[in-house]
């Protein structure tokens, strides 16, 4: 059942999406890759959608911003100031959402923190728990991006990684040909150095169009990329340190800009500004 999600507290905010652990510090994952067909299951329908079809800032109606953490800024060490509202930061045209960080500073924002670089950080109104999400996207190229499609539990005084995050893709530039999928939770998670999670090699993935999809059901959760599945996370049955996924989700999409993850090699500032393009978000349910 679809509601409408109420603000993710900034403690919460300020936790996930960390840095990851580097990926050769990463536990194996072998048992977690997969190979299957996917698309949207039988027996599921279209809950809620954006096509991006209407010029000007995203539709209201869907989506909210987070700027909560600009003041002392965000976790991870990023750089980046999240605008509110701001076309120059968010924008739909030509028929997708763009979320462009630029080099820049904003003083005159009351918020502001004494970043160099602006983005944007939308989060959905429309919530859900479990079903299949699609999204069909862009990424940005240059040294220092860090796009992300995930999300987190829509709940009040969220408690990170207890309450789970689930990251359907990310991407930094310092490892221009994988992308990463991998849930966070109490047991599993990269302060632990025990996240479940793959790198899926995709040569020369940012600039291209692709679509990345999640299945999430109470038995499992699987990830991944043009119509195929390669990430699966199992319900092992072992309680809420291993399984928290079982109340509704808000879905993130963000830019940032550098950070103890994206920004490992530095920033190229002559590559700005960063585009990160999405052409539809579609949640289905059965």
């Amino acid at each position: 059942m679809l509601s409408f999600a109420r603000l993710i507290p900034l403690a919460a905010l300020l936790l996930p999406l960390v840095a990851q652990a580097d990926p050769s510090t990463r536990p194996a994952a072998d048992s977690l890759t997969i190979d299957e067909p996917g698309g949207v299951p039988a027996g599921y329908a279209l809950k809620w959608s954006d096509e991006f079809d209407k010029a000007g800032l995203p539709d209201a109606h869907l989506w909210t911003y987070d700027t909560k953490a600009n003041k002392h800024g965000w976790a991870n060490h990023e750089l980046q100031y999240y605008s509110d509202a701001r076309p120059e930061n968010s924008r739909v045209e030509d028929g997708n959402l763009i979320i462009e960080a630029r080099k820049e500073d904003l003083s005159d924002k009351a918020d502001w923190g004494g970043q160099h670089y602006t983005s944007a950080r939308l989060l959905s109104k429309n919530t859900y728990a479990y079903g299949y999400v699609e999204v069909r996207a862009q990424l940005p190229c240059g040294l220092g991006v860090w796009p992300a499609i995930w999300q987190l539990p829509a709940m009040e005084n969220m408690s990170w990684p207890d309450d789970g995050e689930i990251d359907i893709m990310e991407y930094v530039g310092w490892n221009p040909d994988m992308i990463y999928h991998t849930v966070h939770t109490g047991l599993y998670n990269h302060v632990k150095g025990t996240q479940k999670g793959i790198l899926k090699t995709m040569p020369a993935v940012c600039g291209q169009w692709h679509t990345y999809s999640l299945l999430w059901t109470p038995d499992e959760i699987k990830e991944g990329i043009d119509g195929r599945y390669y990430y699966r996370f199992r319900n092992e049955g072992s309680g809420t340190g291993a399984w928290p996924f079982d109340r509704a989700h808000t879905l993130i999409l963000n830019l940032a800009v550098g950070g103890d993850f994206g920004g490992k090699t530095g920033v190229d500032d002559s590559t700005m500004p960063w585009q990160f393009k999405i052409d539809y978000v579609r949640v289905y349910q059965k």
